[in-house]
């Protein structure tokens, strides 16, 4: 069986944690930033974690990780 192929625009999104959580970055960070308060400006710079709903299509696209 050949190997699988890492989807590579996925690799550059998503780290593994040691526990075998996947990390991602949050969105709405980019632009429109005046309205939003700077508590909400703030979380948005910490990583947030893939929700269940999403971890299988993410190990799918990432056979590696």
């Amino acid at each position: 069986m050949p190997k699988m192929k890492t989807n590579r625009g996925a690799a550059k999104r998503f780290k593994c944690t040691g526990t075998g959580k996947i990390v991602r970055r949050k969105a709405f960070t980019s632009h429109i930033l005046t309205k939003k308060s700077t508590k909400r400006k703030r979380n948005l710079r910490q990583a947030g974690l893939v929700d269940a709903t999403n971890l299988k299509g993410i190990k799918r696209i990432l056979p590696y990780m």
